[in-house]
C-alpha cells in the first residue's frame, strides 16, 4: 500500500513495470528493514523513465538518502553524464556511494555532504532533471534556487506531493479545491507553498502523478 493507490493497483503497477536489478532489490530490503522512507520502485521506475524521455545528461537531487532514487536515475544517463547526490547524513551518503559503485555508476556520481541548498549554489546549469525530496518547508526555496538552471525540456520532480507521514492530505485537498485550511503544520504548508509556486510559474507546466506518496512533475515549456 502506498497511501495513494490501493493495494491491488499498487501490485499491478509494480507487476507490469520494469524489474529492479539485484542491487535495487537489496536497497528495497534495506528500506524495509530500517523503516527508511524511500520513493519505492514505482516512483524509481518513473524517474528513470522521465530521464530517458528527455535524454538527460545531468541530474541534481535535493536530498538523496542512501542513493535509491539516484540509482534509478543513473541507469538512464550516458557514461559521461553527471548525477549529483546531496545528503546531510554522512553514513547514508557513504552507503549511497557503496550502492552506486555496486551498480557500476560511481564514475558519473558526485557526492555532496551537507545542505543541498548550499550545494546547488556551487553548480552551474543546465540540469535536465531535478528531484526535490528533502525538508518539505524548503521545497519552494529549492525550486527557486534551481529554476534558472533548468533548460526548456527540463523537469523538476517533487516527492510527497500528496501524502507522507508528516503531510496532512485533507488539508492539501481543501487547499486544492479553493479552501483555506487552518492550523496547517509546516510540512503540509511547505507542500502547499511549493505547488502554489510551480503552479503560478508560466515557464513550467505541472501535474501531480499518484505514484508512491505522490509526485509533482514540472516540465519547463519556455
Amino acid at each position: 500500500m502506498t497511501d495513494v493507490l490501493s493495494d491491488e493497483i499498487a501490485r499491478f503497477v509494480r507487476a507490469v513495470g520494469p524489474d529492479p536489478d539485484e542491487t535495487l532489490i537489496e536497497m528495497d530490503e534495506y528500506a524495509a528493514a530500517e523503516g527508511f522512507p524511500h520513493v519505492g520502485p514505482d516512483v524509481g521506475a518513473f524517474l528513470r523513465f522521465v530521464a530517458r524521455l528527455n535524454e538527460a545528461e545531468r541530474v541534481f537531487e535535493f536530498g538523496s538518502g542512501y542513493g535509491y532514487s539516484a540509482y534509478w536515475f543513473a541507469d538512464a544517463l550516458p557514461d559521461d553524464g553527471e548525477l549529483v547526490l546531496t545528503e546531510v547524513d554522512e553514513a547514508e551518503l557513504e552507503l549511497a556511494r557503496e550502492y552506486m559503485a555496486a551498480g557500476g555508476y560511481d564514475g558519473l556520481t558526485t557526492y555532496e555532504l551537507g545542505d543541498a541548498m548550499e550545494s546547488i549554489d556551487r553548480y552551474d546549469g543546465p540540469f535536465d532533471v531535478v528531484l526535490i525530496d528533502h525538508q518539505k518547508e524548503r521545497y519552494a526555496d529549492a525550486f527557486e534556487a534551481v529554476r534558472s538552471k533548468i533548460p526548456v525540456g527540463g523537469v523538476v520532480v517533487a516527492d510527497n506531493a500528496i501524502t507522507a507521514s508528516v503531510v496532512d492530505f485533507d488539508a492539501l485537498l481543501e487547499w486544492a479545491e479553493g479552501g483555506s485550511p487552518t492550523a496547517v503544520d509546516e510540512h503540509t504548508r511547505g507542500v502547499i507553498d511549493y505547488l502554489e509556486t510551480v503552479g503560478a510559474d508560466p515557464a513550467f507546466e505541472t501535474v501531480v502523478v499518484p505514484l508512491g506518496e505522490g509526485i509533482a512533475v514540472s516540465y519547463r515549456v519556455e
